[in-house]
């Protein structure tokens, strides 16, 4: 078996993976970050969208062998000595879910988003997330989350 080295959210690991293990699998099962969840295992929902070495990548469409060597951010990951991100907290306060399932993956990928594009027109926002379903809202709130997060992360990035 395969012996791959991954950090996850600032820790790293040694696992043992079988090579068809995908990275979701090894999220949840193994280091127990079930904050990503398996939404469709086909890569077309977006749910299980992290982080890897910086750039957005669903989850179960990467094999946990392909990570060897990186880095990944997942939602529990975001948050900082008990403080939420500001994407988080602009999901929350915009009310931008209903059932939660899609909201890890819509937030990670508007994170990535906004590495591109600081200040997105809806537009851009909506075709941004384009990758990422929810099957609960009509997307409203969560493009007005997405703009409200990237105001707060713009002026976190200025009072720094």
């Amino acid at each position: 078996m395969p012996r791959v080295t991954v950090t996850v959210d600032g820790i790293k690991y040694e696992e043992d993976v079988e090579p068809r293990l995908l990275l979701v699998h090894l999220l949840r099962e193994r280091l127990g970050r079930t904050g990503t969840p398996v939404g469709c295992d086909t890569s077309n929902c977006g749910a299980c969208t992290v982080m890897l070495d910086g750039k957005s990548v669903k989850s179960c469409s990467v094999l946990a062998v392909q990570a060897d060597g990186c880095d990944v951010v997942t939602i529990e990951g975001l948050s900082a000595n008990g403080s939420m991100h500001p994407m988080q907290r602009a999901f929350h306060e915009e009310h931008a879910l209903q059932c939660g399932y899609c909201t890890p993956g819509m937030v990670m990928a508007a994170i990535d988003l906004l590495r591109d594009d600081p200040d997105p027109s809806e537009e851009s926002i909506r075709h941004g997330l384009e990758g990422n379903l929810c099957r609960c809202t009509g997307y409203c709130n969560i493009v007005r989350a997405v703009k409200r997060g990237a105001q707060e992360m713009g002026q976190a990035v200025r009072t720094q």
